[in-house]
């Protein structure tokens, strides 16, 4: 299927993201695909296959933050139909600045996929460890 894409133009897409009840701020838009920003892939977007404009640019928290961790609800373990950890990609949402070094990460509220049946959904925690704007690079000492 071909979409129509905010950063990319046209691209043909086979795989979608089902995200049943939206996501928070948008909850119509329940089909997306994941297109690699970079060729490393550290940088991916979240693109609505519904609206060209909706692009979101998503990272692993890994990449920045090693020990990242949270335990997710039974509730969302079941909504996302998952048997096993090893089924489980996790993304942040960045918010990217100017300069890039500025940006930030949402770790408050990971995008979690289910890769084996392309279900997903953005989770909010609920804990004070982490916040929506976490600087993905340390401050340069001088």
């Amino acid at each position: 299927m071909k979409i129509q894409t905010k950063y990319h133009g046209e691209v043909e897409v086979t795989e979608l993201l089902q995200f049943e009840k939206g996501i928070p701020g948008f909850p119509d838009e329940k089909k997306f695909t994941l297109i690699p920003l970079s060729d490393d892939q550290v940088f991916m977007v979240l693109q609505s296959v519904e609206t060209p404009q909706l692009a979101f640019i998503l990272s692993s928290p890994f990449n920045f933050f090693k020990e990242y961790d949270f335990q997710l609800e039974d509730s969302v373990v079941e909504e996302l139909n998952l048997q096993s950890e090893k089924d489980v990609v996790v993304y942040s949402i960045l918010t990217v600045q100017d300069p890039f070094e500025k940006t930030t990460a949402n770790l408050q509220a990971p995008v979690i996929i289910n890769i084996k049946n392309s279900k997903a959904k953005q989770v909010i925690l609920h804990t004070f460890d982490y916040k929506t704007k976490h600087p993905i690079f340390e401050k340069v000492k001088g």
